[in-house]
């Protein structure tokens, strides 16, 4: 949105009729170009609608694209562009597109702009879910204290090295977007941007033709879940210390954060585990078999049920529902019927198919409609560096560190640490996050 659009005008003011007047006729001119003589007789009331129609239109085709270069590239085998790549392509064209017909930013397209509270509430729940209801769970716990080092410690360590230097840097004038007197929003920053999300990664190691070493793909896999959460976790402590008017941390907040970094990430996996147990009594106690539309309808709501819940209670609803989707894959799978187990795995594989579509989409159109106010290429490139020495430094000891603890014949060699170290690509989640950033 431009300023244009946000400005108010006193009532009773001629400009109001004139600026109203400008935007339906606006209105009315991009609809005739679309469907020409369709506004002969046509109230502005109606042009509104036949405008969100046409945005939701333009939405619904650009999907089908999304889904259909998704298909080629499978069928292709074409592993150097993915599908995430690929809708975020597309997503850049109908930006591009959107700006051209409205180079004055006239229009309302908040369709085609990213919400963060529309990714964390309705496109992100399916795709956590899903992940952990067709988890590898044998190969994750026997990964389990791995996993954990990189995605809790690694995450961690991370972000203090993303937001320490910053906040350096920002203290010798080398970054000036950066506030120097408040390191909160530093740490903030490396909170966010320490958000790993290899959905490229793993959508090529997943190919069955690639025969993928079951190893990285849990390490990668088990970590990306469990990071984006720590990664959310910690923004949303550091966000509670956040204080334009008192920028100084104290040194006694420091304990104190850490502690309700730990114990809202335990808490979720609690939430998420004791819901899945009851959703899973629910199930065993009842006579749902017989009514497989109610068991799969049920089984959606739950899993809406749990996000929400851990949300409401200030937890992490990414972590409570991970683990929820373990518990009922492996509790719940038995109290199901044949044909609510088929559904489930297809519905969930499916929401979570379109919601990654989405959030891709979005992410290529904000390269246009994004609400940009700053832009910092000194920023820019030193983020890119940090992200590879944070990564450099989450990877590399702590490897060694699992190794101490692994057999012989299951060690983490050299050549897969170094996968793991560029597989940490930076997606939905830290974009989504960055929107709620605060600051200058």
């Amino acid at each position: 949105m431009n300023e244009t659009s946000n400005m108010t005008v006193p009532l009773g003011d001629p400009t109001t009729d004139l600026t109203n007047s400008m935007l339906e006729n606006s209105m009315l001119d991009l609809i005739n170009k679309v469907t020409p003589g369709a506004t002969t007789s046509i109230l502005p009331e109606e042009a509104e609608h036949e405008f969100d129609a046409l945005a939701a239109m333009l939405l619904v085709i650009t999907l089908i694209s999304c889904i259909l270069a998704a298909y080629y590239i499978k069928v292709h085998r074409i592993y150097c562009l993915p599908e995430s790549a690929a809708a975020m392509l597309v997503g850049v064209l109908l930006g591009g597109l959107t700006k051209l017909l409205d180079p004055l930013g006239i229009y309302d397209f908040s369709v085609l702009s990213f919400s963060p509270e529309v990714f964390f509430f309705v496109l992100l729940p399916p795709i956590i879910f899903e992940a952990g209801y067709s988890l590898n769970k044998k190969n994750f716990f026997k990964n389990f204290g791995t996993i954990v080092l990189y995605a809790m410690f690694g995450t961690m360590i991370s972000t203090f090295i993303v937001g320490g230097v910053t906040f350096f840097l920002a203290k010798h004038t080398i970054i000036t977007t950066i506030d120097s007197s408040n390191m909160m929003e530093s740490m903030l920053f490396g909170a966010l941007i320490s958000a790993v999300d290899p959905v490229a990664t793993l959508s090529i190691m997943g190919s069955p033709e690639l025969q993928c070493d079951q190893l990285l793909y849990s390490l990668v896999f088990g970590e990306s879940v469990l990071n984006d959460a720590i990664a959310i976790v910690l923004f949303r402590t550091f966000l509670k210390y956040y204080s334009p008017e008192n920028p100084d941390m104290q040194e006694s907040d420091i304990p104190s954060a850490l502690w309700e970094f730990f114990y809202v990430s335990l808490l979720s996996i609690l939430i998420g585990t004791a819901l899945g147990l009851l959703t899973s009594f629910i199930y065993r106690h009842s006579r749902l078999k017989e009514y497989p539309k109610f068991e799969s309808s049920l089984l959606f709501l739950f899993c809406y049920g749990c996000y929400a819940t851990a949300e409401a209670a200030q937890m992490s609803g990414i972590m409570a529902l991970f683990f929820n989707g373990m518990v009922l894959s492996h509790y719940n799978d038995i109290n199901l019927s044949q044909a609510a187990h088929v559904a489930s795995e297809h519905i969930f594989s499916t929401l979570a198919t379109v919601s990654e579509t989405i959030v891709f989409l979005y992410m290529g159109t904000g390269v246009f409609t994004g609400k940009f106010e700053n832009f910092d290429p000194v920023l820019t490139v030193i983020a890119l560096l940090l992200c590879l020495v944070g990564r450099f430094f989450n990877i590399f000891p702590l490897s060694w560190l699992a190794n101490k603890g692994r057999p012989n014949d299951k060690q983490v060699p050299v050549k897969m640490q170094l996968v793991l170290w560029f597989a940490g690509l930076r997606g939905a989640i830290a974009y989504a996050l960055a929107e709620n950033m605060p600051g200058p």
